[in-house]
């Protein structure tokens, strides 16, 4: 194993709720509910993907000017909520601080722009020899760029990462980059089931660096 490679939002630290106050927020703005359905249908996407299906979703039109001005609604509330509270997800802390024991370098991928990574990178989290954020890829997740771009920079091999996710298609993009993937699903209504080379656990809680370490064996 050569390198681990995290997802943030969800997975590493519990940003999920705060964006479900912004989603509720905003769909109220539209005179609809927020839900389950939308939220497992957008989960791990960037901006430019999310937005346009919230927008359809709530049959409002997905122009690019109203793309772009719901989207930077959205950033500046979630810029607003990240600086309140943050709390990690179980168990990870102590799988970070454990690959840190052993040598083994490891990266943040998100979905969420610079500005809100960098949030959560001042709470302490980490470490992290590269970091790469949504708004820093041409293609985005499930496109295996973002993947491919952290072991570039780490010079690794991606075949022989392993890639921490919680969404479908965060699995998607990492799997697509050849890496091994560890499914931790954190949302209601997301499922991911096991495959090759890809093991889905309910915690991170119960997961050691040699589980981590099976997968690319």
């Amino acid at each position: 194993m050569q390198a681990v490679l995290w997802d943030m939002d969800g997975l590493l630290v519990d940003t999920e709720p705060l964006w479900t106050v912004a989603e509720v927020e905003l769909a109220a703005t539209f005179g609809g509910t927020w839900d389950e359905d939308i939220k497992a249908a957008i989960v791990g996407t960037r901006l430019d993907v999310a937005v346009p299906t919230v927008l359809r979703y709530f049959g409002q039109p997905d122009s690019p000017a109203q793309v772009a001005s719901t989207s930077a609604w959205l950033l500046g509330r979630m810029v607003e909520l990240f600086g309140t509270s943050l709390s990690p997800m179980p168990g990870a802390v102590g799988l970070l601080a454990a690959l840190h024991e052993e040598g083994v370098p490891q990266a943040l991928v998100s979905s969420s722009y610079r500005v809100l990574v960098d949030v959560v990178l001042a709470g302490g989290v980490g470490p992290f020899a590269v970091t790469v954020a949504g708004d820093e890829v041409v293609d985005g997740k499930p496109h295996p760029e973002p993947y491919l771009t952290a072991a570039e920079r780490l010079g690794v091999d991606p075949s022989q990462c392993v890639v921490i996710e919680d969404s479908p298609s965060g699995v998607a993009a990492g799997e697509a980059a050849g890496c091994a993937v560890l499914a931790v699903p954190s949302v209601p209504g997301v499922e991911l089931g096991p495959a090759p080379r890809r093991l889905v656990a309910p915690s991170l809680e119960t997961i050691g660096v040699r589980d981590l370490r099976a997968l690319v064996t």
